[in-house]
Formats: C-alpha cells, sequence, structure tokens
C-alpha cells in the first residue's frame, strides 16, 4: 500500500474542491496509508467501506477521529460499540422514528416558513450564516425544549467548536465545557419540572435497572448538539450551492415539489458530507493491507457514494438516478439515528425556500467557501435573487 503524506482537513478552499480531491484519490488507491499526524488509513471503495462498517468488532466507534485516536471524550452513542451502543439505539430510536418525525412536522415547516419570509424581501443573504445555521438550531431547540432566546448562544458555540481552525483546539475544548455547562443547568431544572421534551424523557430512563448517569446524559446531549446542528447544515448548504448553479435542476424543483424527494436522495450522495473513523481492535490484513490494532481507519462517504464501480456517472447530480443506494447516512449498527430528521428537514427547506424564491445565483464575482473536518461543510454561500 502507498504511503501518502495526506491532511484530511485541508483548510478553506472554493466549494467543491474537497470532492474533486477526493475523486482523484479513489482512481489511484483502494485504500492507501497517510502519514500525516500519527497517521492512519484511507479506504476508498464502496463495498470496502460497507464492509467495514458492517464490522464493529474488529473495526471500533471509540475514537471517530483519525487525528484524535486516544479521545478523553465519548460521545453517546456514536462512540459506542454494541452491546452498549445497541442499548441506547433502542432508547432513542422512538424519539427519532418516522413517526415521531411526522408529529414535529408541522412546527418545522412553520419555523422554516417564517424564516425564509423574513429573507425574501432581502434580495440576497449568506446562505450559511442567514438560513442553514439558523434553521437547524430552531428545530434542535424545539426537539429538547430551549428558549429560542437562546438560539445566538447555540449559534456561537456550534461556530467555535465546529468551525473554528485546528491550531484553536482550546477555544473547542472551552467551548464544549459551556455547552456540558449548560445543559447539567438543563437537565437539573427538568429534574424539578420535567416538560415534555427529550431531556425529561432520557431523565426516566434506565439502564440494567438503573437510572443513566448525568455524566452520559452529558455525553448525549453533547453529541445531539454538534450532530444535530452542523450535519443538517453542512447538508443544505451543499445542496443549495448546486442547485443555485444547476438552473434546469432547481426549475424541475419549482416546478413539481414531488421531484424534492429523489432529488434529496441524489444530493445527498452526490455531496456526502461525513467522514466517519475507525480504530483497530486487532491486527488484521483487510484486503491486502497489514492493519495493526490501535490504528484509525478514515472512511470518506463520498469515497463511497461517488465510486464508479458502483454509480454511473457519480460525479453529475441526475434527478432522475435509478436504483439509488447511497450511504450518506452510514451503514450497520451506526446507521444515523437521526436520517428521518434530516431528510424531512431537508424537504421543508427545498419546498418552502422554492415557494418564495424560485431563482436565485452566487452573484458575479463571489464564491462559495468550504472546508473539512469530520464533517465537511460551506463557510459561505452568498446567493442573489430578483
Amino acid at each position: 500500500m502507498p504511503d501518502i503524506d495526506f491532511n484530511p482537513l485541508g483548510g478553506v478552499q472554493p466549494a467543491g474542491t474537497v470532492f474533486a480531491r477526493f475523486d482523484a484519490l479513489r482512481d489511484q488507491h483502494a485504500a492507501f496509508r497517510s502519514t500525516f499526524g500519527r497517521g492512519f488509513w484511507v479506504v476508498s471503495r464502496y463495498d470496502r467501506i460497507v464492509e467495514i462498517c458492517q464490522d464493529p468488532g474488529t473495526f471500533s466507534s471509540s475514537a471517530v477521529s483519525v487525528l484524535d485516536p486516544d479521545p478523553a471524550y465519548r460521545w453517546i452513542p456514536e462512540m459506542l460499540d454494541p452491546p452498549e451502543h445497541t442499548v441506547w439505539r433502542r432508547l432513542l430510536g422512538p424519539l427519532f422514528s418516522p413517526a415521531a418525525v411526522a408529529a414535529r412536522t408541522e412546527t418545522i415547516r412553520r419555523q422554516c416558513a417564517a424564516l425564509v419570509d423574513s429573507l425574501a424581501a432581502r434580495g440576497s443573504c449568506d446562505f450559511v450564516t442567514d438560513f442553514a445555521r439558523v434553521y437547524p438550531t430552531t428545530v434542535f431547540l424545539e426537539l429538547m425544549g430551549l428558549p429560542v432566546e437562546d438560539l445566538a448562544t447555540f449559534l456561537a458555540w456550534e461556530d467555535a467548536i465546529l468551525h473554528a481552525p485546528p491550531t484553536e483546539r482550546a477555544g473547542r475544548i472551552e467551548a464544549m465545557g459551556q455547552v456540558i455547562g449548560y445543559f447539567r443547568g438543563v437537565i437539573a431544572e427538568r429534574r424539578v419540572e420535567p416538560r415534555d421534551d427529550l431531556i425529561s424523557t432520557a431523565l426516566g430512563w434506565e439502564i440494567d435497572g438503573e437510572p443513566v448517569p448525568d455524566r452520559d446524559l452529558l455525553d448525549l446531549c453533547l453529541l445531539l448538539f454538534m450532530a444535530g446542528l452542523d450535519t443538517v447544515t453542512a447538508q443544505l448548504s451543499y445542496a443549495f450551492w448546486h442547485l443555485a448553479g444547476a438552473e434546469k435542476d432547481r426549475a424541475r424543483i419549482v416546478e413539481n415539489s414531488a421531484v424534492v424527494t429523489d432529488a434529496i436522495e441524489e444530493l445527498l450522495r452526490a455531496y456526502s458530507i461525513v467522514m466517519p473513523a475507525r480504530k483497530l481492535t486487532r491486527d488484521t490484513e483487510f484486503h491486502g493491507c497489514p492493519m495493526k490494532a490501535g490504528e484509525m481507519v478514515l472512511l470518506p462517504l463520498n469515497q463511497a457514494n461517488r465510486d464508479p464501480g458502483v454509480f454511473t456517472d457519480p460525479t453529475q447530480v441526475d434527478l432522475d438516478r435509478p436504483h439509488n443506494r447511497h450511504i450518506a447516512f452510514g451503514v450497520g449498527v451506526h446507521r444515523c439515528l437521526g436520517s428521518h430528521l434530516a431528510r424531512a428537514e431537508m424537504s421543508i427547506a427545498l419546498e418552502e425556500w422554492h415557494k418564495r424564491i424560485p431563482s436565485y445565483r452566487i452573484p458575479e464575482g463571489a464564491q462559495a467557501l468550504e472546508h473539512a473536518d469530520l464533517v465537511l461543510g460551506l463557510d459561505t454561500l452568498p446567493l442573489v435573487w430578483d
């Protein structure tokens, strides 16, 4: 296997750069070992990424960043392996089921429509700052039973944790501590006065006959904070970046909202944002790669979902793509618990935005910029409309 000095972070660059970079690597290597940091493996093919995700006994989720193989944190349930992970999935599953999401759809739609209405008359916005970060955060506050007045605080924490440069690690750790401190206060309040929200529900959970410890509840809240805000933000940003430059695709959505369902699946495939990692529990020979216990493996889902061995013309967005077997939400025991909610948020966003702002574009001379981390995303997406 070749050794490559490959840095998965990449810094701020024009939107689409990361996907092109990974496409080129996949065309050259089914897998390779990066010498960056402490070193890690990168697997590039659809079938091999699926194989790893379906073998948690060998490829553990106890570490989820190739640059942090010995984390001092434990995000629940993302960083748990079976059977502990299975217990948490059973507890959380009903809260993110299709029925639970459907019960929230009307509220989510109302919040989304109000936000688009507030932007429509302006004729321009930065989609990331003004919509993509605000919209899912509002949904998150509703789910957790938190006051909308705290929106600005949550956005500041999100920015510090998920969008600060890697050199500002101290600031990220401090912001995570502030989030945990906030939720510690909320948990104390819910014990005194329960409400109809996720935290109050979680306080009634038991594992092996014992109440869930506060430490575990706080680790759960921190994960929900990061996953619930950043992933939908990033996925929406790439979707609208594509649509801003693809007039035919945008026109189809405007003319027939029934197209939205297939459009979302194709946009999820073409612009898969999550780059999970796994940690080896034992030495193994994986398709010729001599992997050792303790080593990390990067699994860029965009590599799988743009694999020409599985998808025809994978770099092209085709809203009529048949048999779209993408794994943008992962596969195996760690398939994204919030996939139903994410799909609902994206569907509502595309429908409500295009009802009010059917034609928009990136202004001449402007540029959308992206970043690469555990989750790919846009830093800025300037849009204008008439």
